[in-house]
């Protein structure tokens, strides 16, 4: 058996730049290709998606006001650390996404693509931000409580609100737009609970 020196492993605060940076740049190349393709998905994001497109407000303003109280949740139970790391990470996934479109622009792509892109462009970024103790706030943070608390996986935890969010839009969108939208979600919180574990994942 091959011993590992823990405080080699560690991350540095490089490292953990790199790995939230890179987080955050995927997630909102996800959500930029999603939206543009007029899909939805679960979650905060999910929630900020259609009240944007319920409001006219931009997803980067709207995801921002709503992640607010979400942040206290994060720093009385998983640490200020994680809860700065978390504000960090929202406040420029909401910059990030304000500027996509200029740009990147997109032309209403193909709605399975953009769904199974948005799903491994989301899923990806999110293992990044988890395993350098970042996150992009909202309902992820109450899922990554939870698993650290019950050991019920975190992708599982955001499958079933995801359930109950895409229960809602069903009356408020088209039926097509919901399953492409559900496709996306599955596959990005299915990467999540298969790859996010931290007893196969040393450093911190």
């Amino acid at each position: 058996m091959i011993e590992i020196d823990e405080t080699k492993a560690r991350h540095s605060r490089i490292d953990d730049l790199q790995g939230l940076a890179t987080g955050v740049v995927l997630s909102g190349l996800g959500v930029h290709i999603l939206t543009s393709a007029g899909l939805i998905t679960g979650q905060t994001a999910g929630l900020a998606i259609i009240l944007s497109y319920l409001t006219g407000f931009s997803f980067g303003l709207v995801f921002f006001v709503i992640n607010l109280p979400f942040y206290l949740v994060a720093y009385l139970h998983l640490g200020p650390q994680f809860a700065i790391r978390s504000m960090i990470g929202v406040t420029a996934l909401s910059i990030f996404t304000e500027a996509l479109p200029i740009g990147l622009p997109l032309s209403s792509p193909a709605p399975g693509y953009a769904a199974l892109a948005f799903g491994a462009c989301v899923g990806i970024g999110l293992l990044a931000m988890f395993r350098h103790k970042g996150s992009l706030g909202g309902l992820g943070v109450v899922a990554i409580l939870i698993q650290s608390r019950t050991g019920f996986k975190a992708g599982y935890v955001q499958l079933i609100v995801d359930g109950i969010l895409f229960s809602i839009a069903v009356f408020l969108f088209p039926t097509s737009i919901v399953l492409w939208s559900l496709l996306g979600a599955v596959v990005a919180n299915s990467l999540i609970a298969f790859n996010h574990r931290p007893d196969r994942y040393i450093a911190v």
